[in-house]
């Protein structure tokens, strides 16, 4: 892939609301597992006294886009809608949510989620179950389907390029950097907003809880992140701040070894997919000073996850885990990593308070922490056998790569 500068975040998680907030709790990052349990405020959590989940707490769309026309729009809707508007402005799109630079039908999106249209499903279904299919809204109907996040997203801030939605899991938002890529390549826009979002609800905890799956320490989160990617030659034109590049993208998958089981995790897919990020980045694995890992305290995933880092960088590599502060954000989760890695990157936050345990267990995660973050592997470790991986480096490595090798970047 050709090298994507990155532009602007907007990011709306369980520690921060925007780049500055979410900066500022990731350099002094708390793990949930020391953190008071709170109860839920998405949904009646009466029956479940115990929820460990890491929401955005107080949350408040009205503050970000003005009180008309929320009423219908669900909770993941609202967290992307807020992203998206926090993204365009600190990418200097827009300033008081009007134009100042781009145009609306040159800037696109590309975002993720794995079970956004969940909590709509549910509330339709227990309408129609418990009182009559003919009390059912409407105007709520928008909301059952995967991609009307995002096609909200365009309405409200006015996109008019491409508009995107990716299903794939927890590997959803790094997947949507290879699609981005790929839109640059046949100039489908000048800038795409690629993240994902997800959002909290009874049902998604229920499923989570009945599987066992937070039985390990797993603290289920919810929120939503987008970057703003260009092209160098696009970014430059218009002088844009530039915060990091995205130089290589890698995915793979391996099915389970039997028929019987659908979800399963693969190390050897974590492994291919790291080779083939390094490989597109044109970097040795000595160049990644820290790995944005997707460790969330589900043991058989962090397992093989960690198998999989350490076939290709080593034992010794920095290891952090931003899951075990922001929760486990499934759709949203390689979007959050990315966030974690532009922190470290401009040097306002550093792994080193994520790299010494995971999970209750008390696991050693790896090496020490990097006297300076120059380039970070993200990864991001599927349910079903599937790993992406991106590498992201500082804009000031763009004409010479951490091994000393002569590398463009227009």
């Amino acid at each position: 892939m050709i090298p994507l500068l990155v532009t602007g975040l907007g990011v709306v998680s369980p520690v921060g609301i925007g780049r500055e907030a979410f900066f500022a709790s990731m350099a002094a990052p708390r793990l949930l597992q020391t953190e008071a349990l709170y109860p839920a405020e998405t949904f009646d959590a009466a029956m479940y006294p115990n929820a460990t989940i890491a929401e955005v707490r107080g949350f408040d769309p009205a503050k970000y886009l003005g009180d008309k026309g929320l009423r219908t729009l669900d909770r993941l809707t609202k967290l992307l809608v807020v992203a998206a508007r926090l993204a365009m402005h600190d990418a200097g799109f827009k300033k008081d949510n009007v134009y100042v630079q781009g145009s609306a039908d040159r800037i696109g999106l590309c975002c993720s989620n794995a079970y956004g249209s969940l909590e709509a499903i549910t509330e339709l279904d227990r309408v129609a179950t418990l009182e009559d299919a003919r009390y059912i809204n409407p105007a709520k109907f928008p909301n059952t389907v995967a991609n009307s996040a995002a096609g909200y997203v365009s309405i409200w801030e006015d996109i008019r390029a491409l508009n995107v939605s990716v299903s794939d899991g927890n590997c959803g938002a790094l997947d949507a950097v290879a699609c981005a890529d790929v839109f640059f390549d046949t100039d489908r826009a000048d800038a795409i907003l690629v993240g994902g979002g997800e959002a909290m609800s009874e049902a998604l905890y229920l499923a989570f809880h009945s599987l066992g799956a937070l039985e390990d320490g797993t603290r289920l989160g919810e929120g939503a992140a987008l970057i703003v990617v260009e092209p160098a030659e696009q970014a430059q034109s218009r002088g844009a701040r530039v915060m990091a590049e995205i130089i290589g993208y890698g995915t793979a998958f391996k099915g389970p070894s039997t028929e019987s089981p659908l979800v399963h995790a693969s190390s050897d897919a974590m492994e291919r997919a790291i080779q083939f990020a390094l490989a597109d980045a044109e970097i040795e694995p000595s160049a990644i000073d820290v790995v944005a890992s997707s460790l969330s305290g589900v043991r058989a995933f962090d397992d093989a996850e960690l198998a999989g880092i350490r076939r290709v960088l080593g034992e010794g590599v920095c290891v952090a885990a931003p899951k075990m502060v922001l929760g486990e954000t499934l759709g949203a989760s390689g979007a959050m990593g990315m966030a974690a890695a532009l922190a470290w990157l401009e040097g306002a936050a550093a792994p080193a308070p994520l790299v010494a345990h995971c999970s209750k267990q008390g696991r050693e995660l790896g090496g020490p922490r990097p006297e300076r973050v120059r380039t970070v592997l993200v990864t991001s470790m599927g349910f079903y056998g599937n790993a992406s991986a991106v590498v992201m480096r500082r804009p000031d490595l763009g004409t010479e790569s951490p091994n000393g090798d002569a590398r463009s970047t227009s």
